[in-house]
């Protein structure tokens, strides 16, 4: 049986779907439906606030304001209660409105007369568009019926502004999806591509929010929610191998698809007018809401699940964004919210580039990208809701930036950088084959990292004389259950074949912090940075490590083996870590299987505190490798995935360059081999500089080779050593200018 409150609903819904179905601009639009609310919720005033830009809201349309106040009246978010109800996005009922904190009085509206104030926030799946307001005279707050009538029209307004029905003269929110859009994001790989939008879950639009018949939209729910709990039933049973915390996530993911809470309040919306999917995203658009306000990872992550089962049933319903949906173009540009690492491997190379809503540049989607060598670009702020499938799309991963529905001239100036890029690209090729030799000497040592077999032909492409890294954990962070030692061995085995001989060099399991295993249960430690990790997991869980090095000493099948352990913070981890292998070796002996025809192990100086390990160590180790992304974050105290401050200290900082001459010097005293390996390495200068300093091999991502080896080729380290020892004599804090300064001199 439907009750007054449902029936008060629908006739204000269907009210407002009569008012928008009319022809009528823009601003004729907001003043209908202003008008209708305050007639229906018998209120004398109704005022739509939307966003002119992302701080700044607008008065677009009243009824019982001054007429005059319209497009002139703005507060800035968080200004006053209707900049509040924005801020928050949660509503705000009040019956004395001018009491309340941060009350703002604006006299041009007239509003002075009313003290009653009812606030909802206009917004659609997180995205803030707008505030709705009702006000009266009467010192009374709304009840809750008309505050749940308001948001149920707020959600339509959002519904209807994502669909152009208010653009026009006079509007303030301008036609989506049309214009040209700048977004600026942060790097995440270098590299520039030109494109079409390819949205990893297209957003799913909903075009008719309003419904009629409730028992039919009832049953079309009913139909939709039945086939989502079979899918995910099928999910729990093809997950019958998996260990207890996969299947805990699951469970948790069943629990969600079964809840009685869910389905009523969908139910409850769909009674008072709303379309089935309409109520979905409601309740998305709540989870969205909730799941940004909530501190705690778990409950956090749980709502994610919430918002993942709302995508799911919004497409069984629409039937959008299915198998039956747009197809990949030629020249794809992924756009997602965020994205794993076992997906992104799923589209392969053949992507154009990657951009991220979300996303750090130590996630897993940024390994990936890397390993693959693929634009990527960042926290591009809002631009799943901005892109289409098949919007013209360039990318700046160079700049961090990504022009969506480009105008001509930016595409021709975009394609002027690319051509150069590519006639770079030539000139390095054709000093592929010669070596990295300085003017007056020395030659250089350039190597490649890898983390997947579709990085070794890169090998013969790029002139590397070897994989300086090979990071293993790829193989266990792609998979939803830990691989076997067959099958790691197998691997290591075809990387080695791929290599053709030249040396790798294998870093052992490199895990935690930013890189948490999907099968594996998360740490709940303040500073996972600085946390259980790397070598420590090793140590501590010693049957995967074992594991893990008895696939490597197979895989070697009696070839040269090159072993590097990660994250040493201190020599007794070093030395446990090589008892370990050296214990191994023995056991696969006496099992009767071959050794490595020579064996090398080596440590990732990534610590400051390993620099200043005994000389012993320096001793032990057969080779150390700077790991510069770690080191140089732990130098500065500056989070690398802290936007924020992880720019701030620069690599040619006087401080952290004397820093890496101790550990040149340290190592030239015991002969022990030395290289750099990171994201520096790859970059000309600070490579050049490096290699001033003492560093006889670097390590980088195969397109950084050439412009590297080019630079090395035509400078004199002699003179760079120079410029470098009379930056810091004179106290400058960063090499750079100078270095840049002698570069431009010579050319």
């Amino acid at each position: 049986m439907v009750s007054d409150r449902q029936t008060s609903s629908r006739r204000l819904l269907g009210r407002l779907k009569q008012a928008l179905a009319e022809p009528a601009e823009g601003q004729e639009r907001l003043d209908r439906i202003t008008r209708l609310i305050a007639e229906e919720m018998h209120t004398p005033v109704c005022s739509i606030y939307l966003f002119r830009d992302e701080e700044t809201l607008e008065l677009c349309a009243t009824e019982g304001l001054k007429a005059e106040a319209v497009h002139k009246t703005r507060m800035r978010m968080g200004e006053g209660l209707v900049g509040r109800v924005a801020a928050s996005t949660k509503p705000i009922n009040t019956g004395n409105a001018p009491s309340e904190a941060g009350f703002r009085y604006m006299p041009e509206t007239g509003e002075e007369i009313y003290s009653a104030f009812l606030g909802v926030p206009i917004q659609r799946l997180g995205e803030k568009l707008g505030v709705l307001v009702v006000q009266s005279k009467e010192q009374k707050a709304y009840v809750d019926d008309e505050v749940y009538a308001l948001e149920v029209v707020a959600m339509v307004l959002a519904e209807m502004t994502e669909l152009g029905a208010f653009i026009g003269e006079g509007a303030a929110m301008a036609a989506p999806h049309q214009h040209p859009v700048m977004v600026r994001g942060n790097v995440g790989q270098e590299g520039a591509a030109m494109g079409q939008v390819f949205l990893h879950e297209p957003r799913v639009v909903v075009t008719n929010p309003f419904a009629d018949d409730a028992e039919a939209e009832l049953s079309r729910l009913q139909q939709a929610v039945d086939k989502l709990r079979i899918s995910v039933d099928e999910m729990l049973t093809g997950a019958d191998d998996a260990d207890k915390d996969q299947r805990d996530v699951l469970e948790a993911y069943r629990m969600f698809a079964n809840s009685k809470g869910w389905m009523r309040r969908m139910e409850a919306d769909i009674n008072r007018g709303l379309s089935a999917e309409a109520a979905v995203e409601k309740e998305q658009t709540a989870a969205r809401v909730r799941m940004q306000q909530v501190p705690d990872p778990y409950l956090r992550e749980r709502l994610h699940d919430l918002d993942d089962l709302s995508n799911r049933l919004l497409r069984l319903l629409t039937g959008q964004g299915t198998d039956s949906g747009v197809e990949m173009p030629e020249d794809p540009v992924l756009v997602a919210r965020n994205i794993g690492p076992g997906e992104l491997l799923a589209y392969g190379r053949g992507l154009k580039a990657i951009v991220l809503e979300e996303g750090s540049v130590g996630s897993h989607a940024a390994i990936v990208a890397r390993a693959l060598a693929i634009p990527l670009v960042i926290n591009a702020d809002r631009i799943t809701t901005e892109a289409l499938n098949g919007d013209r799309v360039l990318v700046d991963g160079d700049q961090g930036i990504v022009h969506l529905r480009p105008e001509e001239s930016v595409t021709a100036a975009f394609r002027d950088k690319m051509a150069m890029m590519t006639k770079a690209q030539e000139r390095y090729a054709s000093i592929r084959r010669v070596p990295a030799t300085t003017v007056y000497g020395p030659t250089i040592r350039l190597d490649m990292n890898a983390g997947l077999m579709a990085d070794l032909p890169s090998l013969r492409s790029s002139g590397a004389e070897g994989v300086g890294l090979f990071r293993t954990e790829l193989q266990f962070l792609v998979r939803s259950k830990l691989p076997s030692r067959g099958e790691l061995a197998a691997l290591y085995s075809r990387v080695l074949d791929a290599a053709e001989g030249k040396r790798v060099v294998f870093r052992t399991l490199d895990i935690g912090s930013d890189k948490v295993l999907p099968y594996m249960k998360p740490q709940d430690e303040p500073n996972p940075a600085l946390g259980w990790r790397a070598i420590r997991v090793g140590l501590d869980k010693p049957g995967v490590m074992r594991m893990q090095l008895q696939a490597m000493i197979r895989g070697a099948a009696g070839r040269p083996l090159t072993i590097m352990f990660p994250f040493v913070a201190q020599f007794e981890e070093f030395l446990a870590a090589r008892r370990a292998l050296l214990a191994e070796m023995e056991r696969e002996e006496r099992l009767g299987h071959v050794l490595p025809q020579k064996l090398e192990i080596g440590a990732m100086l990534e610590t400051p505190s390993l620099a200043f390990a005994p000389k012993h160590f320096f001793e032990e180790a057969d080779f150390i490798s700077v790991g510069g992304n770690d080191l140089k974050q732990f130098f500065f105290a500056a989070d690398r995935e802290n936007e924020r401050v992880r720019r701030r200290y620069d690599t040619l900082n006087v401080s952290f360059l004397t820093f890496l001459e101790w550990i040149v010097m340290r190592c030239r005293e015991t002969k022990t081999p030395l290289s750099f390996c990171g994201e520096d390495a790859g970059r000309p200068v600070e490579a050049l500089c490096f290699a001033a300093m003492g560093f006889r091999a670097l390590s980088m991502r195969p397109a950084s080779i050439g412009p590297v080896k080019h630079l090395l080729r035509r400078s004199n380290l002699a003179e760079v050593r120079e410029i470098i020892d009379e930056a810091r004599a004179t106290g400058m804090q960063s090499v750079r200018p100078a270095v840049m300064d002698w570069l431009r001199q010579q050319g």
